[in-house]
């Protein structure tokens, strides 16, 4: 359980020294691409598994029943209203954080036609499970490079910041109240849901604790 003991984000040799630069450090952003990219694989491993989509989509669709708003506009509600979240939050954006968007979507519409289609539902499963930790590993190196996060990972990390509780914990709560809001509201889950809301947070802590081990190790 060392992950536990991951509270904030580690700053590393690759580490940019503030998110919002104009002349960001080049191993800064190599690590940002690499890690959103690696990020964007996980979730599309998660997609192609099909035993349930992630908890902001699941929130997403709850909204899309309420409002009648179509899918996509209820993603782009959620982000923007989850950004203004960042201002007490005192969460700095950056490129990483306009990347993050455009590298996961492109990640997404080129990679998922050549991703494997499993028969069993324990083999997608198995898939979904990956999917997450993945994504978890992708997103430990895009938030080390410390050029932006995403919407919900700077939620994420600034919550983390002004509990003092460790990040798997912090992504964890706010997975299950989202997806529970979303199934509330009429959101479809599944199996993969459930691995997303319970994972992704020790999978991202535990990403960037292998990093710093292994960054203190060279």
């Amino acid at each position: 359980m060392a992950f536990l003991s991951v509270t904030s984000v580690p700053k590393l040799r690759w580490s940019s020294p503030k998110a919002f630069t104009l002349k960001p450090p080049l191993a800064s952003v190599l690590f940002l691409i690499i890690g959103l990219v690696v990020f964007g694989l996980g979730e599309a491993l998660l997609v192609t598994a099909g035993v349930g989509v992630s908890p902001w989509v699941v929130f997403a669709e709850g909204v899309t029943n309420v409002t009648g708003w179509s899918l996509g506009f209820a993603t782009f509600v959620i982000s923007i209203s989850v950004l203004c979240l960042w201002i007490p939050l005192r969460q700095a954006p950056g490129i990483g954080t306009i990347l993050n968007a455009i590298i996961i979507a492109l990640v997404l519409e080129f990679m998922l036609p050549y991703l494997p289609t499993l028969e069993t539902y324990i083999a997608n499963a198995a898939l979904a499970l990956a999917g997450v930790f993945v994504t978890g590993f992708g997103g430990a190196i895009y938030l080390i490079a410390n050029l932006g996060p995403g919407p919900r990972d700077g939620l994420m990390t600034g919550l983390a910041t002004i509990t003092h509780l460790p990040i798997a914990l912090v992504r964890t709560l706010l997975e299950v109240t989202v997806v529970a809001i979303g199934w509330t509201l009429g959101g479809t889950l599944g199996l993969g849901t459930v691995f997303f809301a319970l994972g992704i947070g020790p999978a991202m802590a535990i990403g960037m604790q292998i990093l710093q081990s292994r960054s203190v190790a060279h």
